[in-house]
């Protein structure tokens, strides 16, 4: 279904008919049908499971400026304002891990977080290496030059077919108001976030995972001060895919 959210159309799913409520934030780039597994496992006699698509997601409408972090934060507190919600637990992966940690963090926002659950979360900035650093300073270099209009008007095509191989997957294939919002986020790291944050807090990560190393989950199980950290072995970011068994298994056990 759809709903209205300060003007924007945002897709909705809502399963369960328990008095409890989970909501599920998800990473960027996806839609909400990806955590279809995530909400399968959650026992729909006890809570209400719902997924939604962040505006510029999946099928919700596009933010109407570039959003930080912060945005997306406040547009989920409207969210769960039309929503009716009080109370919820928090589910969270990848960048619905940062917007999760964001809300923690406040002094005080809206409704109450009971307890938070982070999956491959996004929010701790990467450590980069010398080589990578060098690269990032000679994209930089590369991309003024080439952006002067007259370097533009002589070589075009080429400097578009060069613009349209730089950037992650998600940063290619985002539209231009979402690659802001992407790199808004990206560079902002909440690790100094981190221990404010006061709710019950399990972390599940996938030990071969790229795109957030289980280097970020250990640094988020020592600044959290009530936080578990549960690996499933040979998974990558999307580690509830990629070994549905064991994460049901993770998830049953930690929401009895």
């Amino acid at each position: 279904m759809n709903i209205v959210v300060d003007g924007y159309n945002i897709c909705v799913k809502t399963t369960g008919t328990g008095d409890k409520t989970v909501v599920i934030l998800q990473g960027w780039g996806t839609d909400l049908g990806v955590y279809d597994s995530v909400a399968g496992v959650i026992d729909g006699s006890r809570y209400r499971v719902i997924q939604f698509d962040f505006p510029g997601f999946g099928g919700s409408d596009e933010p109407k400026e570039p959003w930080d972090v912060d945005g997306f934060a406040d547009f989920f507190c409207r969210f769960m304002e039309v929503m009716q919600v009080k109370q919820a637990t928090l589910i969270g992966h990848s960048y619905g891990g940062r917007v999760i940690i964001k809300l923690a963090a406040r002094e005080s926002i809206p409704f109450e977080i009971t307890n938070i659950i982070l999956i491959d979360s996004a929010g701790v900035l990467p450590v980069r290496t010398t080589a990578q650093k060098w690269k990032i300073r000679k994209y930089k270099i590369l991309k003024k030059f080439l952006n002067m209009k007259l370097i533009y008007a002589m070589f075009p095509e080429v400097i578009d077919d060069w613009r349209s191989r730089q950037g992650s997957a998600d940063y290619r294939n985002a539209t231009p108001m979402m690659r802001q919002c992407m790199v808004k986020a990206v560079n902002e790291d909440l690790t100094e976030l981190l221990p404010k944050i006061r709710q019950e807090v399990l972390l599940i990560w996938g030990d071969q995972d790229t795109a957030t190393p289980i280097r970020d989950a250990h640094i988020m199980e020592e600044k959290i001060p009530n936080c578990g950290l549960a690996v499933i072995p040979g998974t990558g970011h999307f580690s509830f895919l990629e070994k549905p068994a064991q994460f049901r298994g993770i998830m049953e056990a930690y929401l009895q």
